[in-house]
């Protein structure tokens, strides 16, 4: 039986609601940050789910660091939005991506404990 991976779950529901936030934006012809939001959104998953085949826990640690740096600029391009006047804001992206901020250095943390047993 598989187990249920949490972050590999929030990972992909994030990626498909910043692919229809992403949508939003482009309609209101804000293709610029729709760009840079759906790169660096959907490569935050991507990311994860490429540590789950790391080769090392040093490596997977590495991989999950990409997807925190990733993360970052998603909150980045996100208060953009929520500050333009004339850009859409969803608070649920920012809930959602502080969440899973929260989880992503909580595995980071316990990862680097793990090193050193």
């Amino acid at each position: 039986m598989e187990r249920k991976n949490p972050i590999l779950e929030k990972s992909i529901e994030f990626s498909l609601v910043i692919i229809e936030f992403c949508e939003i934006l482009e309609r209101k012809r804000k293709y610029v940050i729709a760009n840079q939001l759906l790169k660096s959104g959907t490569s935050i998953g991507a990311n994860i789910h490429e540590a789950q085949n790391a080769e090392s826990r040093i490596d997977f640690i590495h991989k999950i660091k990409i997807a925190l740096k990733e993360l970052e600029e998603v909150k980045y391009w996100l208060v953009l939005c929520e500050k333009a006047d004339s850009y859409p804001f969803n608070p649920e992206l920012k809930t959602r991506i502080d969440e899973m901020g929260l989880i992503m250095y909580k595995i980071v943390s316990t990862s680097k404990k793990n090193l050193t047993r």
